[in-house]
């Protein structure tokens, strides 16, 4: 199917739509899993990781091999195709499809059985390759092949696509570690491949079964195509393209249908578990990474990487680098490096005997010495030392992705070639020649130890003229690979991208063969069709071509998206750019991890597409492509895909692309508000300032009926307040009234005036917070003035209130203006108030002078008393009661987003006699009012139990719990019992001898 520019996708017509209702009705009695074939669900899965979109007819997501096996059965009975799905990562467009998509990755992720003696696991298809690793690490063991995204690759998407990754010089690719498959055919027989003898295929040969029939013609086919099976496939080992033939061809008398399996990107037959073999994990790695003037120069400098036996040989080109600095994530890279390197060369050596690794260490830098490779060669020997160039050599792809302006990216169609490393030099030379030719850019990174290297140039799809141009260099450098004997898909499939070329790649003899393979195992053409064989164009189901222009939208936030104005609309300012932040999602899939960052809470949760960054950019860019957009963001199943968005902002930080899912909730919840009305609750929580002085001021009365149980079901039942979170405590002596009436500082005044906002929080029910801050900051030599009065308007934002939080944001960015010096530094206590000033505020009011001004001034109260206790204006004592103590620490996701914890971990640093251990346990699952309101309670304290509690109660009682925001203490105390303090506190508790709070109970 080709799809024209602004033509609406398939499935829209009363036919498609009786067969989607048939074919629900049909699953609704057979599944234990769910089946889901809504607008937006479908909308959710028509794209992956690269430049394709095929609107699928439906969606399902087994609980097991059945499950399977009865969506294959409906699907087949209704000559609808089946695509099998795992993380849905794949580059190459192998995971999107016009029928019934199989999301294995929701249910399916057990690992059933883990035999640590036989080195083997059972697992389910969708388990994560890092979740199999955790579960085998203690057993010193881990599955061999390394992806990139191994933080949510599934093992049935490896096997899909005989992924490899950075080790594989070693250890091979996925095909390599298979022993057993457990699969559903296409005639929905469930089966068990695996190796087996001559005696044993005979007799399987003999069933009149579909599996049978595998048995028995897979051999003739063989034998019938020997000679063309020896000749056609490239010389190049790395191989992840067509029907691996080769391996049934070999000359031991095995016959392994398991093996034959992996690789045909699910047109053969659905893997729903796995039996693989695990290989030792070492214990130590140690790194070089050298420097060099030159892409061509790292190249070559991989033959001396190669003998020293490396465990990887890795590129990373100038482009990646500069991208890794503006990125608040991996900007710690950049503190490493030696001065400014055209190209880094990351040769990585693993073992358990530490003098050896060092030894192969020693003897690669002797080698670049002595033959001129490189001007600088770091060691990083230590997992410290190496965190952030593992960081940053991962990220790659997301980095690359990360410099697209609006519709012109960098396209995975060329990306995965790879020819022997002997040729990697020149034939990098050849292929950039190439691109220049016809005047493209690209990022130059990958696997130089296999000769794979992943360059991607840069085009604009919605540019007919870059459409062929994206053909032509396709088959440029398809015949350039052959050139070499090398593979135009080396880990990365064939897919939608690669297919189309399969005939000329293979010769037609071998090709031939191939779709025999494809008729003998699925006749009906059911599974996944027009992969490997019989493709369509790579030309034809672009994903930005099927971009229907944006209609008029008034935004009430500004989307500056970075090339924004590239994008189709959205030079209009409203819903074009609106549409072009959204679409700015590639869904490279980060938002799918789990074990590490934040990103994303309410995926970690449930596990669903629809709560992951990606899911809700996905419903975002259907909606403002509707022929009324406004109307689209008052839609209900919208607003169930935005609803559990925690509005945390880690995708602003950890998404590479900077998808602002926050920013992005709040306009479309404004919209939901004016087609549907404000909510009670809104109103209250968006009022929260007020109901908090109010609260202080009436305080203990205010704090009554909070602990009266009928108040607490009646609260649940007219505004939706869950009866089991805890209300803040009121503190009457608030931190504006102690201000007001405390004498004034006999400290002398050295630095100036600092204004130092009195959050909406913190003010009336911690105040012992900003009277700490205060009265550092003044020992510290400022002169402190407190605002008080204005709120910044961070609750209305989160509630979709965003014309009463501009407001608040011009006016209190006036007052601020006015009231305070200029260039003064504006500080505060409460990330998520403090951080709203430097980041919402600028989207609210992005041509308000005062609010730019503000913004540029806001710094972290750390920073301040970092300088002063580095300049000997504070004295920590070294004797208070926190020396010999361990403070774990849990930083703000906003904190994170905006700026990061550096300021933090530093001031903590600075009290003598600690022990500063910082958590990476995500968001805390509270999320202002997410945590309190009724429905979002089970939520919010399932992300707090996936690791945040459990690394505070496993700490003993003497360690002290550190937590910048006001939320995560409070979700720290109803989630642990513990309390836990504001750095500013414990500085206090150091500083001050008449602090004397002394340590928690």
């Amino acid at each position: 199917m080709t799809v024209t520019r602004g033509e609406r996708p398939t499935h829209d017509s009363a036919e498609s739509q009786e067969l989607a209702r048939t074919l629900q009705r049909d699953l609704s009695g057979d599944l234990d899993g769910e089946a889901q074939f809504d607008d937006y669900t479908r909308q959710l899965f028509a794209r992956d990781a690269s430049m394709y979109a095929i609107t699928p007819l439906g969606v399902v997501f087994p609980r097991h091999a059945d499950d399977v096996a009865a969506a294959v059965a409906a699907a087949a009975a209704h000559q609808v195709s089946v695509v099998p799905r795992g993380a849905g990562t794949s580059l190459a467009g192998q995971t999107v499809g016009p029928g019934l998509v199989l999301d294995l990755s929701r249910h399916m992720n057990r690992v059933v059985e883990l035999d640590a003696g036989s080195g083997t696991a059972l697992v389910e298809a969708g388990v994560v390759q890092d979740q199999l690793n955790r579960a085998a690490s203690p057993w010193g063991l881990m599955f061999g092949p390394d992806t990139s995204t191994s933080n949510r690759a599934t093992i049935g998407g490896m096997i899909g696509n005989n992924s490899a990754g950075s080790g594989s010089v070693r250890h091979g690719m996925t095909i390599d570690h298979v022993r057993e498959l457990d699969v559903v055919l296409s005639d929905a027989s469930r089966v068990r491949l695996d190796r087996v003898d001559e005696a044993t295929r005979a007799h399987r040969a003999t069933r009149t079964t579909l599996e049978g029939a595998l048995y028995r013609e897979l051999p003739e086919i063989v034998r019938a195509n020997h000679a063309a099976i020896a000749d056609g496939f490239p010389a190049h080992w790395r191989r992840a393209c067509g029907y691996r033939l080769d391996r049934l061809a070999r000359e031991d008398t095995s016959f392994d249908l398991a093996k034959f399996v992996v690789g045909s990107e699910g047109t053969l037959a659905v893997a729903t578990s796995a039996l693989v073999d695990l290989v030792p994990k070492p214990s130590r790695t140690v790194i070089a990474v050298g420097h060099f003037t030159s892409v061509a120069g790292a190249i070559d400098a991989t033959q001396d990487a190669l003998a020293c036996d490396p465990a990887a040989v890795e590129l990373m080109d100038r482009t990646i680098l500069d991208l890794s600095r503006r990125k608040i994530e991996y900007a710690a890279l950049g503190e490493l490096l030696n001065g400014d390197p055209e190209a880094l060369l990351f040769v990585s050596f693993s073992g358990d005997d530490e003098a050896e690794l060092l030894g192969q260490l020693k003897r690669l830098t002797g080698l670049w010495s002595r033959n001129g490779h490189g001007y600088h060669t770091l060691r990083a020997v230590t997992p410290t030392q190496q965190a952030s160039l593992l960081k940053v050599r991962k990220a790659g792809l997301g980095l690359l992705m990360a410099a697209s302006e609006g519709t012109r990216r960098p396209l995975a169609f060329v990306e995965d070639t790879a020819v022997d490393p002997v040729h990697l030099t020149e034939y990098t030379r050849r292929f950039k020649e190439v691109l220049d030719r016809h005047g493209m850019t690209a990022g130059f990174y990958g696997h130089c130890s296999v000769g794979c290297l992943h360059i991607r140039p840069y085009l604009d799809l919605t540019d007919p003229a870059d459409v062929v141009k994206m053909r032509s260099v396709a088959v440029e450098i398809k015949d350039l690979v052959a050139e070499y004997g090398g593979v135009n898909s080396s880990e990365h499939g064939d897919g939608l991208a690669r297919s189309e070329f399969n005939r000329e790649i293979f010769g037609d003899a071998l090709y031939e063969a191939m779709r025999q393979v494809k008729k003998l195992f699925d006749p009906d053409n059911v599974l996944n069709p027009g992969k490997i064989v019989d493709a369509p164009s790579m030309t034809d189901n672009l994903r930005d071509v099927t971009l229907l222009p944006v209609e008029p939208l008034r935004t009430r936030l500004s989307f500056e998206v970075v090339g924004a104005g590239a994008a189709p609309g959205a030079g209009d300012g409203g819903g074009g750019a609106m549409r072009a932040a959204a679409d700015r999602c590639m869904n490279i899939g980060l938002c799918r991890k789990s074990g590490s960052g934040a990103m994303c809470p309410s995926y970690m949760a449930t596990r669903k597409e629809e709560d992951s960054t990606r899911g809700r950019a996905a419903a975002l860019v259907k909606a403002l492509s509707e022929p009324d957009p406004r109307a689209a963001l008052g839609d209900e199943r919208l607003h169930e895909v935005l609803d559990l968005c925690l509005m945390c902002k880690a995708c602003k930080s950890e998404c590479p692309l900077g998808v602002d899912m926050a920013t992005l909730k709040s306009e479309a919840l404004s919209h939901h508000h004016d087609i549907h009305g404000v909510p009670l609750r809104s109103r209250v929580f968006g009022s929260i300032r007020f109901l908090n002085r109010m609260g202080s001021a009436t305080a203990p009365l205010s704090n009554l009926p909070g602990r009266i149980p009928l108040v607490r079901r009646l609260m649940d039942r007219t505004v939706g307040i869950a009866p089991a979170r805890p209300l803040p405590v009121f503190v009457r002596q608030n931190l504006t009234r102690w201000f007001r009436r405390r004498k004034n500082t006999t400290h002398p005044i050295t630095q100036g005036t600092v204004t130092y906002l009195a959050d909406s929080f913190t003010t009336f029910t911690e105040p012992d917070i900003g009277r700490s801050a205060v009265q550092l900051l003044e020992r510290a030599g400022w002169d402190v003035r407190l605002e008080s009065g204005v709120c910044c308007g961070r609750s209305s934002l989160s509630k979709g209130l965003v014309d009463d939080a501009k407001k608040k944001a011009r006016h209190l960015a006036d007052t601020l203006s006015k009231a305070t010096e200029a260039g003064s530094p504006v500080v505060g206590c409460e990330p998520s108030c403090l951080m709203t000033l430097r980041d919402e505020h600028l989207s609210l009011l992005p041509d308000d002078p005062a609010v730019k001004d503000i913004a540029g001034r806001v710094r972290q109260v750390e920073e301040l008393l970092v300088e002063a206790i580095d300049d000997g204006r504070l004295r920590p004592r070294e004797d208070s009661w926190l020396a010999g103590r361990t403070l774990m620490y849990h930083g703000h996701c906003h904190q994170k987003a905006e700026v990061g914890t550096a300021a933090t971990v530093a001031l903590l640093n600075r009290i003598p006699g600690v022990t500063v251990v910082e958590l990476d346990a995500g968001c805390c699952g509270m999320a202002g009012s997410f945590g309190f309101e009724s429905e979002h309670y089970d939520v919010s304290m399932t992300v707090g139990e996936d690791r945040l509690f459990p690394a505070i109660t496993a700490e003993p009682q003497d360690t002290v719990v550190v937590a910048t925001g006001v939320s995560c203490r409070q979700q720290i105390f109803h989630g642990t019992a513990r309390d836990a303090w504001h750095p500013v506190q414990l500085l206090w508790e150091a500083v001050a001898p008449e602090a004397g709070q002394g340590p928690p109970n």
